[in-house]
């Protein structure tokens, strides 16, 4: 059971902006993870004066298994699909099985990018220093998707900061990433929500509001 470190995302997001501005990154571009990701990253953004986008990641369940991930896929230009290969042949799995729950969470995928920034072009990140944002990362599975999307667009650098994560993400992500932030790896790690005091689900709306207020802030400083 975790020890309670953060009041709320909001300030979980103000600490960990203090750390990243320190890092000095040139040409940032913050990527929240939804919906818990973004009132973190947004104030990162807001520290670093950057733009601030979304990174949208669905897991690929099992066919009768469907919290059991034998992968998953993520959004962008050109969907990235992450196969769990051990997995998949462990559990006797066709191609056409895959592609079909790879489809579904697609669709899902598409239906939220299009309900939180309908009309907003992706924020290009080639040459740029692309920051993955999350509030806290359990095992890793779905920032490593992630990672391995955004390296298709081709920023210089790639940079996850979180402010709370188990040490074995830690571990895991240190050979994908560039640079991990993480402000507490406690060894005792149980659910994220166990680190903050208000874990209250983010809604849509409030989403949509934070990605508005930061594009507005992106439109005044350029």
């Amino acid at each position: 059971m975790g020890t309670i470190i953060f009041q709320n995302r909001q300030y979980a997001g103000q600490l960990l902006a203090a750390e990243v501005a320190r890092r000095g990154y040139t040409d940032p571009v913050v990527l929240g993870l939804p919906r818990g990701g973004v009132p973190v990253a947004a104030e990162v953004a807001a520290k670093l004066k950057a733009p601030l986008d979304i990174i949208l990641v669905r897991k690929i369940g099992a066919p009768m298994q469907p919290e059991l991930a034998i992968g998953a896929v993520v959004d962008g230009g050109a969907p990235e699909f992450v196969r769990n290969e051990t997995l998949i042949r462990a559990l006797g799995l066709t191609d056409d099985e895959f592609r079909e729950e790879a489809e579904r969470q697609l669709a899902i995928i598409e239906a939220r990018r299009k309900l939180w920034v309908e009309g907003r072009p992706r924020i290009p990140l080639k040459g740029k220093t692309a920051i993955i944002v999350d509030d806290g990362i359990a095992t890793g599975a779905t920032v490593l998707a992630s990672l391995h999307a955004l390296k298709r667009q081709g920023p210089k650098r790639t940079v996850v900061a979180v402010p709370v994560a188990s040490s074995e993400a830690v571990e895991a992500l240190t050979a994908e990433a560039d640079d991990i932030i993480c402000l507490e790896a406690p060894w005792d790690f149980g659910a994220v929500g166990s680190f903050y005091a208000d874990f209250s689900e983010t809604s849509d709306a409030e989403v949509s509001r934070l990605l508005d207020i930061a594009r507005v802030a992106e439109g005044t400083r350029t």
